[in-house]
C-alpha cells in the first residue's frame, strides 16, 4: 500500500513534524513536509503528492484555509489533524473538503491505518456494484455511471472527491434504503471500528450541495437514504 506513495505533511510543531515524518517513512511512505500553510501550499502546487496530512492550527494560512485552497483544483485525499478534537476544528476541516481527521496525539498504528483506509477509498480498481445489472442509474435528474464513475445532474457533470463518490455509490446501490451512519463508516470510510459520525454528516452535507439537497433524505435517529 505504501509503495510509491508521496505524503505532504504540513505541521508547525517541529517535534511532531519530525516524529510523524519518521513514522511514515518507517512504513515506506515518501514524505515532504512544511511548517506553515503557505509553504505547504507551495509544495502542493509543485505536484506529485498522493495524500495531504494537514494540521488545523498553522501560522499564516491555517489548515482549513489550506484545505479550501487545495480543493479549488484537486481531489487529492486530505487527512486533517486536530490537537483538541474541537468540534469547530473538525467541522471546519470537513466542510472545507477534508476526507477524514485524527486527534493529536495519535498512535502510529492508528494514523497509518487511517492513511491506508483513505488511500484505498481514493483508488477504484473495479466498477462498483450496479443496481439490477444496470451500469447507469437514474434518480430524478441525477444520473450515475457506475462503470465510468461519473455523476451528472441535469446533464451537467458533478465533480466529486473519491470519498463523496464512494458515498454516492453506496447510496445508489441501496436506493430507498435507510443506511445507518456506522454502516456508512464501515463501507465507505473503511473503518473496522466505530468512528465519529460527524465525518458522515459533513460528507453528506457536501454531497447534497452537489447533487441536490432533496436527493438524500435524513431519517432522524437512524441515518440517510437516497430518494428514488
Amino acid at each position: 500500500m505504501s509503495e510509491s506513495v508521496n505524503v505532504l505533511l504540513v505541521e508547525d510543531d517541529t517535534v511532531i513534524r519530525r516524529a510523524v515524518g519518521l513514522v511514515l517513512e518507517r512504513y515506506g511512505y515518501t514524505v515532504a513536509s512544511a511548517e506553515d500553510g503557505l509553504a505547504g501550499l507551495e509544495l502542493f502546487r509543485a505536484g506529485g503528492h498522493d495524500l495531504l496530512l494537514l494540521d488545523v492550527m498553522l501560522p499564516g494560512l491555517d489548515g482549513i484555509g489550506l484545505c479550501r485552497r487545495v480543493r479549488e483544483t484537486s481531489l487529492v485525499p486530505i487527512l486533517m489533524m486536530s490537537a483538541r478534537g474541537d468540534s469547530l476544528d473538525v467541522v471546519g476541516g470537513l466542510e472545507a473538503g477534508a476526507d477524514d481527521y485524527v486527534v493529536k496525539p495519535v498512535e502510529s498504528p492508528v494514523l497509518v491505518a487511517r492513511i491506508r483506509a483513505l488511500l484505498r477509498r481514493a483508488t477504484f480498481t473495479r466498477a462498483e456494484p450496479t443496481v439490477d445489472g444496470q451500469p447507469v442509474l437514474t434518480f430524478g435528474d441525477l444520473t450515475l455511471d457506475t462503470d465510468g464513475l461519473e455523476a451528472r445532474v441535469a446533464g451537467e457533470p458533478v465533480v466529486l472527491t473519491p470519498t463523496e463518490l464512494r458515498l454516492l455509490l453506496e447510496f445508489a446501490a441501496h436506493p430507498g434504503t435507510v443506511l445507518e451512519r456506522q454502516r456508512l463508516l464501515r463501507n465507505v470510510w473503511d473503518y473496522g471500528w466505530d468512528g465519529d459520525s460527524r465525518v458522515v454528516d459533513l460528507c453528506v452535507q457536501r454531497l447534497r450541495k452537489k447533487i441536490g439537497a432533496e436527493r438524500i433524505e435524513t431519517v432522524r435517529g437512524f441515518g440517510y437514504k437516497l430518494v428514488r
